[in-house]
């Protein structure tokens, strides 16, 4: 059909022109209510965004030398953000002279991902990076 053709009838019903294949020979268009299309489109969109999961990564930070009860409060904020669906970061800062005692840190970080194994597993191994060795833990997943 001739494009004059086409944008006279699409101006009859008050409707767009809308170019769907550009690429092909002949190109291909079609007549329809554009403003509508695009807001289907944006509706469809959001509604895809809401049932994707959004973990957000949380992260809680200790020494080589912390004390019992500080671990146990440490341990239990970690649990509620777990159980709330977020990934938890530990990280043990290591400051000054602490550097020569990164296997209490380690042993540390292993003591926390034991505390929480009823409910997390560790997603990486203890890593050291500079003056901070971090493990990362995830929610264990329920089987049915």
């Amino acid at each position: 059909m001739d494009l004059d053709y086409a944008l006279d009838l699409a101006y009859d019903k008050k409707l767009d022109l809308v170019l769907v294949a550009p690429n092909s020979e002949p190109p291909v268009c079609k007549i329809m209510n554009y403003g509508k299309y695009k807001f289907e489109q944006a509706k469809k969109e959001k509604e895809a965004k809401k049932k994707q999961k959004v973990y957000e990564l949380k992260e809680i930070r200790i020494t080589p030398n912390i004390e019992q009860h500080d671990f146990e409060f440490k341990v239990k904020n970690t649990r509620k953000f777990l159980e709330d669906g977020n990934k938890v970061k530990v990280t043990v800062r290591f400051r000054g002279r602490e550097l020569n005692y990164i296997k209490l840190g380690e042993d540390n970080l292993n003591r926390f991902a034991e505390a929480l194994e009823d409910i997390a597993v560790p997603e990486k191994k203890a890593v050291l990076e500079g003056k901070n060795m971090f493990i990362i833990l995830v929610k264990k997943e329920v089987k049915n």
